[in-house]
This record gives C-alpha cells, sequence and structure tokens, in this order.
C-alpha cells in the first residue's frame, strides 16, 4: 500500500515535545508513542489496521488519528513531474463521511482501550496521467496526497460520543429513510451510521416497520 506524504505531515503535525516516532511495541511499529498511549495514523481503509489494532488494545491504550478533506486542492502534472494545473475539487468533506470507514471497524470503540481523533484537513492531490487506465479516473494515477492544514479535531472516546451524529427532533424509534432525511444523507450512508451505532452499542434494533429496521438509542 502507498504511503503518501500525507501520512507523515500529519505524524510531523500531531506530535509533541516528548513524543517517539516509529516505536516497535510487541510485533508492530507504531507511529508515536505518548507515555503509555500508541497513536496510529490511517489515512486509508480502516481495515487495514483492524487486526492490528485489535492486538494492540489487549495491553495498551491506542488512538486512531483519521483525516477527513474539509478541502480539495487536485494538481495535474505530466509524466515529467511539470505542473499542468491545480483547480479546487468539487467535493467537500464532512465528520459524518468517517462512517465510510469505520463502517470496516466498528466494534473497537466498544474496548475502553481505544480512541478516535478525526481532523478536518485541508488536503492537496497529485494527479499525474499514467495511460493504460487507472480504474475510474481514466489513466490518471493519485502520485502525492499532502497536507496543507488541519482545521478542526474530534476526539470519540466511547459509543455515546457517536450518537451526537443523531438528529435531536429524531423520533425514538427510526428507520434508515427517516434518518437519511433528517440528515440530508444518502440512505446508503444512513445505513453504514445505524451499522456502526449499533454494532458499538449505541442504538439497537427495536423491530421492523414493513420491510425497514426499526432502530432505538440503547
Amino acid at each position: 500500500m502507498t504511503e503518501y506524504s500525507l501520512h507523515s505531515e500529519i505524524k510531523d503535525w500531531y506530535m509533541v515535545s516528548g513524543d517517539e516516532l516509529e516505536v516497535k511495541v510487541e510485533d508492530f511499529i507504531v507511529d508515536i508513542l505518548r507515555g503509555s498511549l500508541l497513536i496510529e495514523i490511517q489515512t486509508g481503509n480502516f481495515s487495514c489496521v483492524k487486526k492490528k489494532l485489535a492486538k494492540l488494545l489487549f495491553n495498551n491504550q491506542v488512538r486512531l488519528v483519521y483525516p477527513i478533506p474539509k478541502l480539495k486542492w487536485i494538481v495535474h502534472v505530466n509524466r515529467s513531474g511539470e505542473f499542468v494545473r491545480r483547480r479546487k475539487s468539487p467535493k467537500k468533506g464532512k465528520l459524518i463521511d468517517l462512517f465510510n470507514e469505520l463502517v470496516h471497524a466498528p466494534s473497537l470503540i466498544k474496548n475502553r482501550n481505544f480512541s478516535l481523533e478525526v481532523l478536518l484537513i485541508e488536503e492537496e492531490e497529485l494527479r499525474c496521467y499514467a495511460g493504460g487506465g487507472s480504474w475510474r479516473r481514466r489513466g490518471v494515477n493519485v502520485k502525492d496526497r499532502k497536507l496543507l492544514r488541519v482545521f478542526d479535531r474530534f476526539v470519540f472516546e466511547d459509543s455515546r460520543d457517536f450518537l451526537e451524529f443523531l438528529p435531536k427532533e429524531l423520533d425514538e424509534c427510526f428507520t434508515n429513510k427517516v434518518l437519511a432525511l433528517e440528515l440530508g444523507i444518502s440512505i446508503r450512508l444512513a445505513q453504514k451510521i445505524t451499522y456502526c451505532l449499533s454494532r458499538m452499542g449505541a442504538i439497537s434494533i427495536a423491530g421492523k416497520k414493513k420491510n425497514e429496521l426499526l432502530f432505538d438509542v440503547s
């Protein structure tokens, strides 16, 4: 898996005096050791670090740090690495996008040794036309991702913290369709939210309404 500059730049931004970098703990290398706290930075899929974190959590306090690009600039270069153009991406990441990754490892939050910190960032993505066809970008490859600044940070330490994503005016029992409508999101994202919240014990399945599941805050 490619490690972009974004990973090391977040590590540099996040570290404070006294931190140790790239420390071996048990059978793993962790990004930052801060006293007894292990800090792991993940800029990609949570499934890539799920097993590592699960093993470390047996004997250690672990914090996973994950960035979401609230603002992204896309820089195109040619095959020689020369600048072609720079534009702002129309996509603006939001905190709720966290569930697109959390869905791969929602049960981690049930562990008392685990915490999750989300950074809303400004990011620059470097793209280059490589030809041949790279998935939906029509032959354009991502060469690097870079951190420009951090707008905000949010820490989640237990399942109750995630209830902040639910609208205050939500009915006692609700469906994914109702949740999607209240939040102005897709039903697919609403399904990911309820899946994560139920797996971490924050909500429970209360029954069914026709073919839709009914959820209730636990």
